[in-house]
């Protein structure tokens, strides 16, 4: 499920849309202390008066909000003795999603929910919320100007998507009473639902070129690269994720491991701009957005064109499967790159911390004068601080 699709369908959990109705909403409480369903309610999402629906619709945008494989993380369910099981997550889901009534979905998100709460103790209360509902597309691209019945052609996609929030309890405020017009305390003991910060989530089935792939589900983390992998395992029987964070690490370390641990900017400059001219070139040739990935053989020839010697792809499998254990694994290339629109490379030294983008970073070098190492960075116009223009001086 890619980008766009994720964009698509989460701009439309709004109130007043046919491009996506929800038909009913299951709500299940957890108690801090306990590990059994303390409360459940259930009943159709148009039941629920505006207000509510607003605040739960802008609950799932927030489940779905976030980068691909940084918040956001397509799983696939695990192949095992235990796929065939009757409480096998894809199995509760599908069964759920193809429900004939609402109790026997409402059934299936039951036991989802009981395995939420097997083997964790939870911090705070939390509120556990499963809706079923319909995303249409249409079929074909129209212009703005275009009739609604020239929607009528669409993709229906049926969907299960779960949202996890804790709640607060709240605080102790001041009010004024303008029947008796004095200051009074007032405690709510009521819990808060936090909705505007998502424990976790997911969204099932994911959705690739407009058809319904049962074999993942879109896993929404709390925070960024930081899935909670207890949950991907043993509550969505999951299969294993790689982070963003944790691919671009992979990456440095099997590059380390065939060239070392020094590498010159122009070096890394080259590597980088290497691997931007793939993801440029893809978004040029495919009309469905995909993602590049960089294999032994790519990785070989990124190092080779960035002017690195010595580099063959026997050399890079045997890095591959010291750091990763697998010369077959792919790197995803926007993992890689640090953003090419941003000063997002860091560099930190004890006098300086400086921030530049991966495409200036040729203009960096380390020398050595008198002795000393120093940071160069090239420049083509004045350099201004506080007010006053630096004078340039010659190196001695």
């Amino acid at each position: 499920m890619n980008k766009k699709a994720i964009a698509d369908i989460r701009k439309y959990f709004k109130l007043d849309t046919d491009r996506l109705r929800i038909a009913d909403i299951y709500n299940v409480y957890i108690r801090q202390e306990g590990n059994e369903i303390y409360h459940e309610a259930s009943q159709p999402f148009s039941l629920l008066d505006r207000e509510q629906q607003e605040l739960f619709l802008t609950n799932f945008k927030k489940v779905l909000g976030g980068k691909l494989d940084v918040k956001l993380f397509e799983v696939r369910f695990r192949r095992d003795e235990d796929e065939q099981s009757d409480d096998h997550t894809q199995r509760l889901l599908y069964d759920g999603l193809h429900a004939d009534n609402v109790a026997e979905w409402k059934t299936e998100m039951q036991r989802i929910a009981q395995k939420m709460v097997q083997d964790v103790q939870y911090e705070k209360d939390v509120v556990i919320t499963f809706i079923r509902g319909t995303y249409y597309k249409p079929t074909k691209r129209h212009s703005a100007e275009a009739e609604v019945a020239d929607r009528d052609e669409v993709y229906k996609n049926p969907f299960i998507l779960c949202s996890m929030n804790k709640t607060e309890q709240p605080k102790s405020s001041l009010v004024f009473d303008f029947n008796e017009k004095e200051f009074k305390s007032k405690v709510n003991l009521d819990p808060i639902i936090n909705l505007t910060s998502p424990l976790g989530g997911f969204l099932f089935p994911c959705f690739t070129d407009n058809a319904a792939d049962v074999n993942h589900v879109l896993y929404a983390a709390g925070k960024a690269n930081k899935p909670d992998f207890h949950f991907i395992e043993n509550v969505l029987n999951g299969e294993e994720i790689m982070t963003a964070e944790e691919d671009k690490v992979v990456f440095e370390e099997i590059v380390k491991s065939v060239v070392g641990d020094e590498v010159n900017t122009k070096t890394l400059a080259s590597v980088y701009d290497e691997i931007q001219r793939m993801m440029e070139v893809d978004d040029e040739e495919e009309e469905e957005e995909s993602i590049p990935t960089l294999d032994t053989r790519e990785v070989t020839r990124v190092l080779s064109a960035s002017g690195v010697e010595d580099v063959d792809t026997e050399k890079v499998e045997r890095a591959f499967r010291k750091v990763i254990d697998d010369d077959t694994y792919e790197l995803k290339a926007s993992h890689i790159v640090p953003s090419y629109t941003s000063k997002s490379i860091k560099i930190q030294t004890k006098v300086a911390n400086i921030a530049i983008s991966p495409q200036d970073l040729r203009f960096v070098r380390q020398v050595e004068v008198n002795g000393k190492r120093c940071l160069l960075i090239e420049v083509e116009e004045d350099t201004m601080i506080e007010g006053f223009t630096l004078l340039s001086e010659e190196l001695e």
